[in-house]
């Protein structure tokens, strides 16, 4: 008896050809003869041996079944999985490549444009957030609206007569605004500047004679001075005694340097801007 069994891929490592020889039941009434005629029935031996090979050309051709086979591995008739849904991305496909037999080379200069548009958007938008950033990054550093408020300051110059000196704050400092008069300035002009501590003439420290502007800090320790005051009539500070001239010159006393100039202009005749 020969018996095929072909089963599923769990249990196909047990897919087997076998061969049985059946005694007979019935007992024996005579001793065997042997008699003229056709010989015995005998099981026809199979063509090819049943191999992996041959047991997959006789699997079923038809129906959900399919049978592999190869020299490592054993032979396996199994169910094909035929109900397996393939994912559909069309809604996420642009429109000129939902053809599958269309050549998408055709539609390559379009699609790659979109893709530069989306790029270049990203650095602009990159770009312009870093700017912002730097820019609120270094106002947040900067000096804050008092402070540059008080970086420049405007003075009416008619308000001040001929011959007095008015203190103004600026940036924190005492500002000293001398209106001289003639005589003061035929003085100043006078002075021997090789005998001064800091030489400097008259002119290199004042744009217009009529007006001296310099900083009220003593440069020995940085006391304010006096006014209309000291041996030279210009500026004493009388923590040390230190005299300076109606010029800011340093004429006796510790004081190193002449009183500091700030930077000034006129923009017209009766206005004065330091800053």
């Amino acid at each position: 008896m020969l018996s095929f069994v072909a089963k599923s891929s769990n249990l196909s490592q047990f897919s087997k050809a076998t061969s049985y020889v059946v005694a007979s039941t019935k007992p024996v009434l005579s001793a065997a003869a042997v008699l003229p005629g056709p010989t015995a029935a005998v099981h026809p031996l199979p063509k090819e041996p049943l191999t992996g090979e041959g047991l997959r050309l006789i699997a079923p051709k038809s129906g959900a079944l399919t049978a592999t086979s190869s020299i490592l591995a054993a032979t396996s008739v199994r169910y094909a999985h035929t109900d397996i849904r393939v994912p559909d991305f069309s809604d996420y496909r642009r429109a000129d490549t939902l053809d599958n037999k269309s050549n998408n080379r055709e539609s390559a200069a379009s699609r790659q444009t979109f893709t530069y548009m989306i790029v270049g958007s990203g650095i602009v938008t990159g770009a312009y957030s870093a700017k912002t950033l730097v820019s609120q990054l270094i106002s947040s550093l900067s000096a804050s609206a008092d402070v540059l408020a008080l970086a420049k300051i405007e003075i009416k110059l008619g308000d001040i007569p001929e011959g007095k000196n008015v203190t103004f704050k600026w940036r924190g400092k005492p500002l000293f605004i001398r209106h001289r008069t003639a005589d003061e300035i035929d003085i100043e002009n006078k002075v021997d500047v090789s005998s001064l501590r800091d030489p400097q003439t008259d002119s290199e420290r004042v744009k217009n004679p009529d007006w001296l502007v310099v900083l009220g800090v003593c440069t020995h320790l940085g006391c304010v001075p006096v006014a209309n005051a000291g041996d030279y009539g210009g500026y004493y500070c009388p923590c040390h005694g230190s005299h300076y001239d109606a010029s800011g010159r340093i004429r006796k006393g510790p004081a190193p340097l002449n009183l500091e100039v700030p930077e000034y202009e006129f923009p017209d005749e009766t206005t004065l801007i330091v800053g």
